[in-house]
């Protein structure tokens, strides 16, 4: 059985994380990126040694787990450091990630790879037949994260211009669905036309 590599990916607030698990319910496995990464630097993680060694000891809390307060100002704040760290996590990702769909993949005919930094020029383009993006309005987004999380509208902006652009997201995007102003059973239809799609033949 041939098995279709999907990524689905959008911004902060678009409602990607809901469709994911629409998905899920759906019965397709759903490989969750940022889930990975958060593995990968817990207490003994697999990523914790390299950046150790790149950044050293002061990102470190007492007890040796990540401090991911000041991982996420240090990254913010310089491109370079943000360039370093995506050097030690993306390839630790995408293994464990393939490892995963060889397990999954013996369950469905379609496998999602949930990445929220998917754009231009990513490695992963070339192993995804289709990418679905869920497409919000920023100032949507922004609504929807300050009423969750308690973030001001500036924490939230300054987070969105640190991924990639809609625009950027849009132009790799074989599958949209524009979030805006839907029901969530709106959404859910969306989500089951979009599978409906990828199952017909020849899709792969």
């Amino acid at each position: 059985m041939t098995i279709l590599r999907a990524g689905l990916t959008g911004g902060i607030g678009s409602g990607k994380s809901t469709v994911s698990a629409m998905f899920q319910r759906l019965g397709v496995p759903v490989i969750d990126t940022d889930q990975i990464s958060r593995h990968l630097t817990q207490l003994q993680g697999a990523a914790i040694p390299h950046i150790r060694a790149v950044f050293g000891h002061t990102l470190f809390d007492a007890d040796g787990s990540l401090s991911r307060q000041r991982l996420r100002e240090l990254i913010f704040g310089s491109p370079a450091h943000k360039k370093q760290l995506e050097g030690i996590l993306h390839p630790l990702i995408r293994e464990e990630a393939e490892k995963q769909f060889t397990q999954y993949a013996h369950q469905s005919d379609v496998v999602i790879f949930d990445i929220p930094l998917l754009a231009p020029g990513s490695v992963w383009l070339q192993s995804l037949q289709r990418i679905l993006v869920i497409d919000s309005q920023e100032q949507t987004q922004i609504q929807r994260v300050v009423s969750r999380s308690g973030w001001s509208a500036q924490q939230v902006k300054a987070v969105i211009a640190q991924q990639a652009s809609r625009e950027q997201r849009l132009s790799i995007a074989t599958d949209v669905i524009v979030n805006d102003h839907i029901t969530l059973d709106q959404l859910e239809r969306q989500v089951q036309g979009i599978l409906d799609q990828w199952r017909q033949p020849g899709t792969v």
